[in-house]
């Protein structure tokens, strides 16, 4: 009995390491998609401000930029690719899905650039590296707390619709102090998608890791979340504490 007792205990061990290195893997996995997305997006900004392709795009005007079609084009684009990616993942392969966010990762550096170029590229590598601290903060948390994060993640998922919304009415009231509030709150709602999104990857691996293909499709999505997260945050961070030219 005792003998019998042992083995299973060395099986279950055994899974239990087994899981444990795959979710380590696919979570190396999709945050290596993350960064290479986070590189690509950062070298077609540059490209887009210091090469003539960027008059493809856009034109410099004494009052910020003036948008070509190709520009509006690029301003747009990523947010239906979002869509396109969230909607038809499960129907396309792999190698498609893999396309369309490098696509999307791209395309969204070009939609940036302008919002970046406003500041100066000290205070751009300074918050950058902020950014970076409070993600890889919030992100460990998220990974290894015990807490379910649903709820918060539910009433964070309520800020960000908020926050939607307010900035498209400040758009049309062109309110500083209004700007200077969502991006406090944006701030907020964004370190904690961080770790909200980080749990939610993690949880997804037991549905996706019994299939290389769903395996790798669910790395591409779970890429997109912390991504997303990182660019606003960063975004919001800059209009705070980023110096204008």
């Amino acid at each position: 009995m005792a003998e019998y007792d042992n083995r299973v205990r060395s099986v279950g061990a055994t899974g239990a390491v087994a899981i444990d290195e795959g979710l380590r893997a696919y979570m190396l996995r999709v945050y290596n998609y993350m960064l290479m997305g986070l590189a690509l997006t950062g070298a077609t900004a540059w490209i887009a401000l210091n090469t003539p392709l960027g008059a493809l795009f856009f034109a410099q005007t004494a009052t910020g930029f003036s948008l070509s079609p190709l520009g509006w084009i690029a301003l747009f684009a990523p947010l239906g690719l979002v869509f396109f990616l969230s909607f038809r993942i499960q129907s396309m392969s792999f190698a498609t899905a893999q396309m369309v966010f490098w696509i999307y990762a791209g395309i969204n550096g070009i939609a940036l650039a302008p919002i970046v170029f406003i500041y100066t590229a000290a205070s751009i590598a300074q918050v950058f590296f902020v950014t970076a601290a409070m993600f890889g903060a919030m992100s460990l948390w998220g990974y290894t707390t015990k807490r379910d994060l649903t709820s918060m993640g539910s009433f964070l998922f309520m800020g960000l619709i908020g926050i939607i919304i307010a900035s498209v009415v400040n758009i049309f009231l062109g309110s500083g102090t209004m700007s200077l509030v969502i991006s406090i709150i944006g701030v907020i709602v964004f370190t904690g998608l961080t770790a909200y999104d980080t749990q939610k990857i993690k949880e997804s691996y037991e549905v996706v890791s019994h299939d290389g293909q769903l395996a790798g499709k669910g790395a591409i999505m779970g890429a997109l979340s912390p991504y997303l997260d990182f660019i606003n945050l960063f975004l919001m961070l800059l209009r705070l504490l980023g110096d204008r030219r």
